[in-house]
């Protein structure tokens, strides 16, 4: 076991914080003198394609944080490089394994929405003004985020993205995308970063999907909301709580009182499951991470299916990209292309 940064003293943080046999400022180091099982990259975006293929040549299952890697075409090839080597790869889209996120996919696939979803709505927002790198993205113009090829949006929607992405049908569904910068950014004089993200997505044959980013609106939400058939889903992810929508409307003024009162029993059996889970010391913050790594290692020791398909991996890149071609056009939009996909 061992850890790896080019800031060697970074390296001997973490060596020093936790049970890590050795620590390096070099990956070929690490894969040649460690010689991990698994490798876990958390670098910033665009080194995650070349550190993955490295520790893919090594013979290493590799876990890849969001986002992924820059654009769908690297998710491609990385994804059949891995393949070709009876190697695994995962994204880290943690949140979609959350106790109230697994619930809501326990439900789905019973049948609760009366079939598939008919119309998703996901909503993942962040705080400019209280986020701690915050200011260092408004000081520094040559900070990491503002090279992404979708700016501040790129290292951040993957989450809310990859939740729709789930429970499309297509592969190629379509997207229209708004990206602005808010109006408490413009009073900053910030007029390069994009805060302010509305995107619709539809298929020819399948569920439509709303997905909001915002930098503004309050409250700060990290909802996601599946219609279906017959009933819907509300699952909030920083309340952890799944609410039951029913579909069948009650007669006259009963309408007024019986849903109420439902929505009720439903937010106090969920108050009842956290209190629970955390006596039970099972409700820490990273819960939906730590499920998804054990996951993932149980994928590599006993070869069955990894947590994500990588169909949903590619297909939360390939929305990315049709949000961020969009947002080109935009003057406001200061991004750059994918490399690899504008060289091959």
């Amino acid at each position: 076991m061992g850890v790896c940064d080019r800031e060697p003293l970074m390296a001997r943080q973490l060596y020093q914080r936790f049970p890590v046999r050795q620590y390096f400022d070099n990956l070929d180091d690490l894969l040649s003198r460690a010689r991990p099982d698994v490798v876990h990259i958390t670098t910033p975006p665009q080194s995650h394609f070349r550190l993955a293929k490295a520790c893919l040549e090594a013979g290493c299952h590799v876990y890849v944080e969001k986002p992924f890697t820059l654009c769908e075409h690297d998710a491609r090839e990385l994804l059949a490089f891995a393949d070709a080597r009876g190697l695994k790869v995962t994204a880290g889209h943690d949140d979609q394994f959350r106790h109230s996120a697994r619930r809501m996919r326990e439900l789905i696939q019973s049948g609760f929405l009366g079939g598939a979803p008919v119309h998703m709505e996901s909503y993942f927002c962040y705080e400019m003004g209280r986020a701690a790198y915050g200011s260092a993205l408004f000081s520094d113009k040559n900070y990491w985020v503002r090279k992404l090829p979708g700016g501040l949006l790129h290292n951040i929607i993957s989450h809310g993205i990859a939740r729709i992405a789930e429970y499309l049908t297509a592969d190629t569904p379509d997207v229209i995308a708004l990206g602005f910068t808010s109006p408490f950014l413009r009073s900053i004089g910030e007029t390069e970063l994009i805060d302010e993200l509305r995107v619709i997505i539809s298929e020819e044959q399948g569920p439509t999907a709303y997905f909001t980013f915002s930098s503004q609106m309050h409250p700060s939400l990290h909802q996601f909301r599946a219609y279906g058939s017959k009933n819907g889903l509300v699952l909030d992810q920083d309340q952890e709580t799944l609410i039951k929508l029913r579909g069948q409307r009650y007669v006259s003024y009963v309408e007024k009182v019986v849903p109420p009162v439902s929505l009720a029993k439903q937010d106090i059996s969920n108050a009842i499951t956290n209190v629970r889970r955390f006596l039970k010391r099972d409700f820490h913050m990273k819960s939906g991470m730590k499920y998804l790594i054990e996951s993932f290692y149980e994928s590599t020791i006993r070869d069955t299916p990894v947590p994500i398909p990588y169909r949903e991996i590619i297909l939360t890149a390939h929305i990315m990209d049709r949000i961020f071609s969009q947002m080109r056009k935009s003057p406001e939009f200061n991004g750059v292309p994918c490399l690899a996909a504008e060289t091959t």
